[in-house]
């Protein structure tokens, strides 16, 4: 992994580590995203009674560490593995994992310029570090349209092949909202009136669909990149939908849930 922070850690900062060495009664760690060491007591491992610390890390593991004192006169950094909690871990690894795609991006790119990855990288993340914490929410933001690598200052010739390839592992993923609408009606036009309802229904947005499935049964899909336009969208068709009820209709809709 490429990435470093400037400076040192501050403290209740969450780092990634790699396990180095393990005592009876300490852990001590590298410090990956800093070119930084430092301990965790076995008070911090994890609670309660630890018989023997090799039962919850292992030379080489990477752990996710809150730092909880530093000494700079002494170079000493305090660490706990213990007061991470899985929301925490989770978060962090993601963010590490997004980092080491973007860091692969970069050396698919370093091959095609034929550049070492290293003078590659350097062209891309001094720029970019200096408007962003990660080299993952430029690109994020490139391929969202929100900013340019031309306005970044990457390099051209990289820029011209970095682009491609953003565009292309960074698209969207699309969400969709769907659920099934049964319509009954003993009204005499009410074929027409059926019609109508998922007319409108389908003229709502091009992001819905209506899908017939037979018995006066439909399903209805919306499919968009942003859950707050669905959700409106899906508003519009819940309106729709209650305005057929009366005497002689009946609409039902029924939310599909996500796994």
């Amino acid at each position: 992994m490429f990435y470093k922070k400037e400076g040192s850690p501050e403290e209740n900062e969450l780092v990634l580590c790699q396990v180095t060495k393990i005592y009876p009664n300490s852990v001590f760690v590298n410090i990956i995203e800093y070119n930084d060491s430092g301990m965790i007591h076995i008070s911090e491992v994890s609670p309660g009674r630890i018989r023997n610390l090799r039962d919850y890390v292992s030379v080489g593991k990477q752990i996710v560490c809150k730092i909880l004192r530093i000494d700079r006169e002494r170079g000493h950094i305090d660490l706990s593995l213990r007061r991470v909690n899985s929301n925490q871990r989770k978060e962090k690894l993601e963010e590490i994992k997004q980092e080491l795609k973007a860091e692969s991006i970069i050396k698919s790119v370093s091959k095609k310029v034929s550049q070492p990855v290293a003078e590659v990288y350097k062209k891309v993340s001094v720029p970019i570090f200096e408007e962003y914490t990660y080299i993952y929410d430029a690109f994020r933001d490139v391929a969202e349209g929100e900013t340019s690598l031309d306005k970044l200052g990457i390099d051209k010739v990289i820029s011209a092949e970095l682009n491609e390839i953003i565009l292309d592992k960074f698209k969207p993923e699309k969400i969709f909202i769907q659920g099934k609408l049964e319509l009954k009606t003993y009204d005499y036009s009410g074929v027409d009136k059926i019609k109508k309802a998922l007319q409108a229904i389908e003229k709502v947005s091009e992001t819905v669909s209506v899908n017939y499935l037979g018995g006066g049964r439909y399903k209805i899909i919306i499919e968009d990149f942003d859950y707050k336009p669905a959700e409106k969208n899906l508003k519009k068709v819940q309106d729709i939908i209650d305005k057929f009820n009366d005497k002689l209709s009946e609409a039902k809709f029924e939310r599909e849930k996500k796994d």
